[in-house]
């Protein structure tokens, strides 16, 4: 049957239309978000970790109706995009005394994952705070990590999904672009790794990024109910050298043309930054290339 649109990896056919049309014609007076969960049940169109994908159905039934095929009821309420208007972190003081140790005399460390915890304000306001880009809050499946000292945070670090066109890693994984679109959730993108200046501990950041991507796979199945397989950052070698992740065996797999992932000049508009990346387990390029 002949395609009318694709959106998102979903292509949609005539006889979809005719049941999204139905199934306004049968609630005319239901939001459209309300509408958007009726379709995701009826396709029982789910995100891996089983929640319902209504926001993106949202989307594609926006797509369909200004492409003339469907009407939509109108808007009622327009909620405030926390991406347009960001507020900033509540700045939170903790103790700032110096732990100046060996990694032995720390004691043990404790990693809490504390997106959407009553933890997770302390984890913007430090990275607000103490690390050069800032708080950042990504959208689609990302974690938080705070780790602790005894009562005392001594690092951080921020997951989120990978960019969907990355040159130096796709070359290197092999991949065209079909089996990038349907597996590209399999990776994660460490956007933040902060030890506040007042930690000085020798060999602390590389040990703590083993120790992280090592768990990394089996928390992100915990919380979206699929795993990763690769991880993959960027160091500004401008202001870093990224030694901890080459000491911790992330591979250079190149470097960025900086141009962002906005870019319409195809011109460089920021710093050049190496690309490295780390297989998470062992058969990851067998797994990534499964169609």
């Amino acid at each position: 049957m002949e395609t009318l649109l694709r959106y998102r990896g979903r292509s949609v056919t005539a006889a979809d239309v005719r049941l999204i049309k139905e199934l306004i014609a049968s609630h005319p007076a239901e939001s459209r978000r309300r509408l958007s969960v009726r379709l995701c049940e009826a396709w029982d169109w789910r995100q891996p970790n089983g929640a319902l994908r209504d926001m993106v159905c949202r989307g594609l039934m926006l797509a369909l109706w200004r492409a003339g095929h469907i009407e939509l009821p109108q808007i009622r309420k327009r909620p405030r995009n926390p991406l347009a208007v960001r507020v900033q972190p509540t700045v939170m003081e903790i103790d700032r005394t110096p732990l100046c140790m060996s990694l032995r005399e720390l004691g043990p460390l404790e990693f809490r994952q504390v997106r959407r915890t009553p933890e997770e304000g302390l984890f913007n306001s430090l990275m607000q705070q103490h690390h050069y880009l800032g708080h950042s809050q990504p959208v689609g499946e990302h974690l938080k990590f705070m780790v602790c000292a005894g009562t005392r945070p001594v690092a951080l670090f921020a997951w989120s999904s990978a960019a969907r066109h990355l040159g130096p890693r796709d070359r290197y994984l092999g991949w065209a672009s079909p089996l990038r679109r349907q597996n590209i959730r399999f990776l994660a993108y460490n956007t933040r790794y902060l030890i506040p200046e007042w930690v000085q501990v020798p060999h602390l950041a590389s040990h703590l990024l083993s120790r992280m991507t090592r768990m990394l796979c089996t928390e992100w199945q915990r919380a979206y109910g699929h795993p990763v397989y690769f991880a993959e950052t960027f160091v500004d070698t401008t202001r870093h050298r990224g030694t901890c992740y080459r000491v911790a065996n992330w591979q250079l797999l190149g470097r960025t043309q900086g141009r962002g992932k906005d870019d319409l000049t195809h011109r460089p508009n920021r710093t050049l930054k190496d690309v490295l990346g780390l297989p998470l387990i062992a058969d990851f390029r067998q797994r990534l290339l499964a169609g």
